[in-house]
């Protein structure tokens, strides 16, 4: 932490020639406690020379593996596996594409919680009126109580396994409410500790997958060339829908909302441009990492299941789990039709071929990728309500209250679903959070190209054309695979019901793109001049930054 002396020291060093440009914006004075920000964890000095400090780096490690869990979710991995299991190494590479896009879209999370001090649902109930504000809210929160739900649901599914079923899937589902005591107990012990425990957890999943990649041993050249060779050679239409499956899985509303929020808890002089630019800096590099790191994890479990599973029928896997003496023979239909797998028939295959401690390894990653994601879900839901809606309440409330929002919905699935049947919910929830993406992507870019909120930090030209470019295509991947959902209903009622929310979701996002636009700089479509983006509340006084 900087003391009085540092600062007048630094105050004397200053040029009196230097600009005073840079105002930073200043948050709402009644903005509520969050949990996560009750500590912040200083940034060391240095002389201001080095271009790069490990130290710096370090202070600065934390909120992009928080963040990074989203991509580790058991949706996420159910996704891996399939896509392994139907296409092979071939899909590899949108598994990297999708990733790299994941990573600048974080980036533009970053710099708004960086440059402003608000995260992003605090920024929406500072720019949007009421009704589009209010809307905003529930679409992410749908999108939250989605993701919420797989992972608790994956949580479940990872205790049957290791139980070999004596505990039922609600009965997991139950377990897992004991997250909401585990979250309490840890963010009372401390900001950096929270931030190992979310670490160990990766590294749990790291030699869990690490150790099924390990054991099945695939071949790495047919790994690489999916992963740099963009090109799927006898691809239908069930890879392609793998294909878009992989967007919308890595890809989620809610972490960029979360993001935004996490990078608060570092104490960084707003008013000092060298210091926030130091901090995009150094948050750009370790997200890097950490979505490296978590791209890794996913390439084994990708690569585990097309070297072992691609192409098998379930009468092949049947004839396997019962010459291993398998309790788990019955899932596969004595069928020529291509293995269909989730996460719990994964683990089961993985038993029959390589063994019991297969199957308990990969249940134990399973189990840390719930445990992980169910955690950092929480933390979106407070971010989300308490911005959007500015509520002030006590940190057990909020808590409880977030962690009942998917559990309620989730214990029902668990009662009247059973653990052999829940591909369908998993593709179900895949869409909703599909649908919910421009809610996060659209507002994103329209408030850091803002100069009124983002200083000299707004995207530039480039960034504005590529980034409004950028989630064009991904909300239009994302709809195809909404669309194909859809249109497999066979139900006219259900195509009549589809058709009146498809107007009303259309027309709320065709208003953000008219917003996006506007801050864009097309101010032709502002012809009423209705759209007003308020200047940003400024410090009182004008404080000078070292260059």
């Amino acid at each position: 932490m900087k003391t009085e002396r540092d600062e007048d020291a630094a105050q004397e060093e200053r040029s009196p020639q230097e600009p005073d440009f840079y105002s930073p914006v200043s948050p709402d004075p009644q903005e509520p406690v969050s949990t996560y920000f009750e500590e912040k964890v200083p940034i060391p000095d240095d002389d201001g020379t080095k271009l790069f400090s490990f130290r710096k780096l370090w202070a600065f490690t934390g909120p992009g593996f928080l963040m990074s869990i989203a991509y580790l979710d058991p949706g996420n991995i159910e996704s891996d596996l399939q896509s392994g299991a139907i296409a092979g190494f071939k899909l590899l590479w949108v598994l990297l594409v999708s990733t790299i896009i994941g990573l600048l879209l974080q980036r533009l999370a970053a710099r708004l919680g960086v440059v402003t001090g608000m995260h992003l649902a605090e920024v929406c109930h500072r720019h949007y009126p009421m009704v589009p504000r209010i809307i905003l809210w529930l679409m992410v929160e749908l999108a939250i109580i989605g993701s919420d739900m797989q992972e608790v649901i994956g949580c479940a599914i990872a205790l049957n396994l290791l139980s070999v079923g004596r505990i039922p899937l609600w009965a997991g589902v139950l377990i897992t409410i004991i997250d909401t005591f585990v979250f309490l107990f840890l963010d009372k012990y401390g900001l950096r500790k929270l931030e190992a425990f979310f670490g160990f957890l990766i590294t749990i999943m790291a030699l869990s997958f690490g150790y099924e990649y390990v054991r099945v041993a695939p071949d790495q050249a047919a790994v690489l060339k999916g992963m740099f060779v963009p090109y799927c050679s006898g691809c239908g239409p069930a890879q392609l829908e793998q294909a878009v499956g992989i967007v919308g899985a890595v890809i989620m509303p809610h972490n960029i909302y979360l993001h935004s929020a996490l990078v608060k808890s570092r104490d960084i002089n707003r008013a000092n441009k060298k210091e926030v630019k130091e901090a995009n800096k150094y948050y750009f590099i370790e997200s890097s990492i950490a979505l490296f790191i978590s791209f890794l994890i996913n390439v084994f479990v990708v690569a585990v299941f097309a070297e072992a599973f691609y192409g098998k029928t379930n009468m092949e896997v049947g004839q396997k789990c019962n010459e291993t003496g398998s309790p788990h023979s019955k899932l596969f239909p004595a069928n020529n039709e291509t293995l269909e797998v989730d996460i719990y028939k994964g683990g089961v295959v993985l038993g029959c071929f390589f063994g019991p401690a297969a199957l308990y390894i990969w249940a134990i990653g399973i189990l840390a990728a719930g445990q992980s994601s169910t955690m950092t879900g929480t933390y979106s839901g407070q971010f989300v309500m308490e911005g959007f809606l500015n509520l002030r309440w006590s940190r057990f409330a909020r808590v409880l209250l977030t962690r009942s929002i998917a559990i309620f919905p989730t214990l029902l699935v668990a009662v009247f679903e059973d653990v052999q049947h829940l591909t369908g919910m998993n593709d179900f929830l895949n869409v909703l959070q599909s649908m919910q993406l421009p809610f996060a992507l659209i507002p994103i870019l329209t408030f850091t190209s803002l100069t009124s909120l983002m200083n000299d930090f707004a995207n530039g030209l480039v960034w504005k054309i590529s980034g409004g470019l950028l989630i064009l295509v991904v909300c239009a991947i994302n709809m195809y695979f909404v669309v194909v959902d859809v249109t497999a209903l066979n139900s006219t009622i259900l195509y009549v019901f589809s058709a009146l929310l498809s107007i009303a979701y259309l027309s709320f996002i065709i208003y953000l793109v008219w917003h996006c636009l506007i801050a864009l700089g097309v101010s032709c479509l502002d012809c009423r001049g209705s759209v007003q983006y308020p200047p940003s509340v400024l410090v009182d006084e004008q404080p000078e930054f070292d260059s």
